[in-house]
């Protein structure tokens, strides 16, 4: 991925992941699009992605998913790998859209949030 390409890791059935990837695509760019839910991010990809974020696992899972729920990570303690290992597993529980460009990453919610990399 070279520094001024984008990349967007989206779910085309999510209106806010649509938005995002129509604000991108409205400023003249035509962003690299990874439907995540049916290509993961490897383990690798996905931590460089968390540090790019500056955020920690817990914080990019979407706790209301139902899985959330069913795998009780409300009340587990799992290290950095573990939980990033539960979220490629379960690729519904990362948060949308992931937007990149270079080493800068923004979570599209709202998707204004985008701007900032366009």
């Amino acid at each position: 991925m070279s520094e001024s390409s984008i990349t967007i890791y989206h779910n085309p059935r999510c209106s806010k992941s649509r938005q995002a990837l129509q604000l991108i695509r409205e400023s003249g760019v035509e962003p690299v699009v990874v439907e995540y839910l049916k290509t993961p991010p490897s383990s690798d990809e996905l931590d460089g992605i968390l540090t790019k974020l500056k955020l920690e696992p817990i914080e990019l899972m979407r706790q209301k998913e139902s899985i959330f729920r069913d795998l009780d990570l409300a009340n587990r303690t799992l290290n950095r790998d573990e939980a990033i290992a539960v979220m490629i597993e379960n690729p519904v529980l990362i948060e949308r859209p992931i937007v990149i460009k270079g080493s800068l990453a923004v979570i599209g919610r709202p998707p204004e949030n985008v701007q900032e990399l366009l």
